[in-house]
């Protein structure tokens, strides 16, 4: 996420391209609409040049230092009282998907896993293929539209 360019964001197909990701290798992601909308609130407000997510010097990407710290002033901000890591949001995507019954063998190229077992560390039963992927985020910024109306 840190090494993440403007340009790896590809809003006609609705995907994320990960260069050099886990294991060295690339991938692409699916981009959630709730998630392109703050990516786009992002850009217009921070207007970035390169790097999505600049680092105090904008030629250089955000370290992974300041992505830890950024999580977990979130986690606090949230009242999560949880110790809370990019790993570990990247654990929670990987359950929710499990608990929604997408495929494992989808799960583990959205993870960048080399290898099933490695995914399979996330899954205590077997998932059925689906034809369809929603990104946990769509489902949260779902309810949270629900409940905006229900006010």
């Amino acid at each position: 996420m840190v090494t993440l360019k403007i340009s790896d964001i590809d809003s006609k197909r609705m995907l994320i391209r990960v260069e050099n990701g886990k294991g060295g290798k690339d991938r692409n992601v699916m981009l959630s609409p709730h998630l392109l909308q703050v990516l786009r609130t992002w850009w217009m407000v921070e207007r970035p040049q390169g790097w999505l997510f600049p680092g105090r010097n904008p030629v250089q990407p955000m370290t992974t230092r300041q992505l830890n710290r950024g999580c977990h002033i979130a986690a606090e901000a949230a009242g999560i009282n949880k110790r809370v890591s990019p790993h570990t949001l990247r654990h929670s995507f990987a359950t929710h998907l499990l608990e929604q019954n997408t495929d494992i063998r989808v799960i583990q190229v959205l993870l960048g896993h080399a290898k099933l077992e490695n995914t399979a560390l996330y899954a205590r039963v077997a998932t059925k293929t689906i034809n369809a992927v929603m990104s946990p985020l769509e489902h949260i910024a779902v309810k949270l539209k629900e409940m905006q109306a229900s006010r």
